[in-house]
């Protein structure tokens, strides 16, 4: 199911919408933690992105196992198995975002200032550790690919 898309593989494709979202997600969620006149703007930005982040994620995760195993097999290269360790992380780093940051923006509409601040500074610290972990997978795909 991961494998392909119209004789494609899929793996390629999708990275660019986890590594485009990721990120995006993070910026934007951590604006609006630390910016509050900027939440009537960002809601449904952070909304959507708090879903198609994680999703985009777990299906260049998937895929991405799916290509391995159709181009090597059983060896798997050391650059290729350095660039597959980071997918575990950022999958559960961008889940922990996308739920943080789903709670902040019902959390700033609807709770209180204390609580909206708490979960601001968690989904903060979620930010830098997906900005981190798509980073280092997406160096290390690429020095899988292009070497250096």
């Amino acid at each position: 199911m991961f494998d392909e898309i119209l004789g494609l593989p899929l793996h390629p494709l999708v990275t660019h919408a986890a590594v485009v979202f990721s990120p995006l997600l993070a910026v934007l969620s951590a604006a609006y933690a630390l910016i509050p006149r900027f939440r009537p703007r960002l809601d449904w930005a952070v909304a959507l992105l708090a879903v198609a982040a994680p999703i985009t994620v777990f299906v260049a995760k998937e895929s991405g196992e799916a290509f391995k195993t159709r181009l090597f097999q059983d060896q798997t290269p050391e650059p290729v198995a350095t660039h597959e360790s980071f997918a575990n992380p950022l999958l559960i780093a961008s889940i922990a975002l996308g739920v943080l940051a789903l709670v902040l923006v019902y959390a700033a509409n609807r709770s209180t200032r204390q609580s909206a601040m708490i979960v601001g500074a968690l989904t903060v610290v979620a930010a830098a550790v997906v900005g981190y972990y798509v980073f280092r997978a997406g160096h290390s795909g690429a020095t899988a690919v292009w070497g250096g």
